[in-house]
């Protein structure tokens, strides 16, 4: 059981947004941007994840859509040109690499986060259903990862996730299940060849077992802490019988939900007075409460379980602390887990 994190992170005090998606497109101030998302990394290898994602700090389908639908950037409609399949936050990470790799002797793994096909098709053609078309952007996520795992240097891709959130809950999928599930096995192609483990990053798992059916991807992503009855779709049986391994969440990242919690147990708005908030990694989200998360995943999959972390991201979290607190009671819940079992 492994524990990785699913990507994205709050910004530093007295960064902004704006600044950041500037820094991403003008490439003229690598130097801070190329610092920033390296601090943010070693959080999350201090914190304790083992296999922690590349920080996300750009938004999940413009990463990708606005090298795929430049006309410079691609050999055909919609299928980008090898030399332009590139994830900039890998680039980004290498001095932090090399300089783990001299500290500890090893190379880093990494978690490797790529929208899907669904997920961009659906951005750029709505309910429309043109297979051939769908078919293009899973060739070119196939490059993407491709390259990354390929011109990794110092890093080790350990895991790709392709990331599906519309497929089980946007009722605008229009599309047939065989034409979903060939984008999905040749969006993961390329891992499949290098044997690394492929994760699809549901936010539902009420389509669980049409991915049990794509040979490239063997492990499925489950928000299971903050909706714990997502488990009980599932039949751990249609995962053993088709070699299919599961990701559970086991600590909380939806804030709002959390904040609404504590807005109503002391009736305040506590966004004003955020010094509050710490009662979700201090009262809360603790690693007591996730070891028994983790416990009872376990009771109801055992080996079926493959990786373990937080149900989703944590940009939208007010403070870099405070997300690093929680992935720290998550490695903390984790070890508690461990030594019990």
């Amino acid at each position: 059981m492994i524990y990785d994190d699913i990507g994205s992170y709050p910004l530093p005090e007295g960064i902004s947004n704006d600044w950041m998606q500037s820094a991403f497109t003008s490439r003229s101030q690598d130097d801070q941007l190329f610092k920033i998302i390296s601090s943010a990394m070693e959080q999350k290898v201090m914190a304790g994840v083992e296999v922690p994602t590349y920080p996300q700090f750009q938004d999940m389908n413009q990463q990708f859509l606005k090298v795929i639908d430049d006309p410079a950037c691609t050999d055909a409609p919609l299928l980008v040109k090898e030399s332009e399949a590139k994830i900039l936050e890998l680039e980004a990470l290498q001095d932090y690499a090399s300089k783990y790799r001299s500290d500890h002797g090893d190379q880093l793994k990494i978690r490797v986060c790529i929208t899907g096909p669904v997920e961009l098709y659906l951005k750029e053609f709505g309910s429309t259903a043109y297979g051939d078309v769908l078919e293009n952007f899973a060739k070119s996520i196939d490059i993407f990862v491709k390259n990354s795992i390929e011109q990794s240097g110092d890093l080790v891709v350990n895991t790709i996730s392709i990331d599906e959130p519309s497929i089980g809950l946007n009722p605008q999928i229009m599309l047939g299940d065989e034409d979903i599930i060939k984008a999905l096995t040749i969006a993961g192609e390329s891992a499949y060849r290098h044997d690394i483990d492929t994760e699809i990053h549901l936010h539902s798992p009420l389509n669980y077992r049409l991915v049990c059916q794509v040979p490239s991807i063997n492990v499925i992503g489950v928000e299971s802490a903050s909706t714990p009855s997502y488990l009980d779709l599932i039949d751990p049986t249609d995962l053993m019988t088709t070699d299919t391994f599961i990701r559970v969440g086991i600590a909380r990242t939806d804030i709002f939900g959390l904040s609404a919690i504590l807005n109503e147990k002391y009736n305040i708005n506590v966004w004003k007075e955020p010094d509050r908030l710490l009662e979700i990694v201090t009262e809360m989200e603790t690693p007591k409460v996730i070891a028994k998360r983790l416990s009872k995943c376990y009771e109801m999959f055992g080996e079926c379980i493959k990786y373990t972390g937080p149900d989703c991201g944590l940009g939208s979290w007010p403070t870099q602390d405070l997300a690093g607190q929680l992935l720290k009671n998550t490695a903390d819940g984790i070890d508690k887990f461990r030594k019990e079992h």
